[in-house]
C-alpha cells in the first residue's frame, strides 16, 4: 500500500490562507474610516467605481467587482436608501440596470478622499512592493 503525502495539507504550505488573512486585516484596517461614513467596504469600493464612471451597469459593476448578482442586490438597495445612488432599467435594453451616483453620492466623495492615504500607511509595504503586490494579486484574479 502507497503511503499517502499530507504536506500539502499543511496550513503553512497553502497560499490561499495568507492571501484570505491578509485580506481581512486590511479590510479590518478600513473599518473605523468606513464606520464614520457609514458604509461597508463592499459599499466603499461600489462608491469608488462610481465616483469614476458616475454611471454603471449591474452587471459591469458587478464584473469590476468580483461580486455575483446575490452580492451586489443589497450593497446596491442599502446604498440606495441612503440617497448615494439610483437604479433605474436601462432604455436600450430592459434586462440591464443601471446604477446612478447621485449628488448625495458625489458629496461623499470628499469625506472618503483621505481614507487611501490612511490605510496605506497601515500597510507595511514600500511602494515597489505595493506595486508587485497589486500586480500578482491580479495576475490571479484573471485566472480562470
Amino acid at each position: 500500500m502507497r503511503e499517502m503525502n499530507y504536506d500539502m495539507l499543511k496550513l503553512e504550505n497553502q497560499i490561499c490562507f495568507p492571501l484570505y488573512a491578509a485580506a481581512r486585516e486590511v479590510v479590518k484596517r478600513y473599518r473605523p474610516h468606513l464606520d464614520a461614513l457609514d458604509l461597508t467596504y463592499t459599499q466603499y469600493i461600489t462608491m469608488m467605481l462610481l465616483w469614476e464612471h458616475e454611471e454603471i451597469s449591474v452587471k459591469a459593476l458587478g464584473k469590476r467587482l468580483f461580486l455575483d448578482s446575490g452580492t451586489m442586490t443589497p450593497v446596491l438597495k442599502s446604498l440606495e436608501t441612503k440617497g448615494y445612488v439610483t437604479r433605474a432599467r436601462s432604455t436600450s435594453d430592459e434586462r440591464s440596470v443601471n446604477i446612478r451616483i447621485t449628488a448625495k453620492g458625489e458629496e461623499l466623495k470628499r469625506s472618503a478622499a483621505e481614507i487611501p492615504a490612511k490605510v496605506a500607511g497601515c500597510v507595511a509595504l514600500e511602494p515597489n512592493e505595493a506595486i508587485q503586490l497589486y500586480t500578482l494579486l491580479y495576475k490571479i484574479l484573471r485566472e480562470e
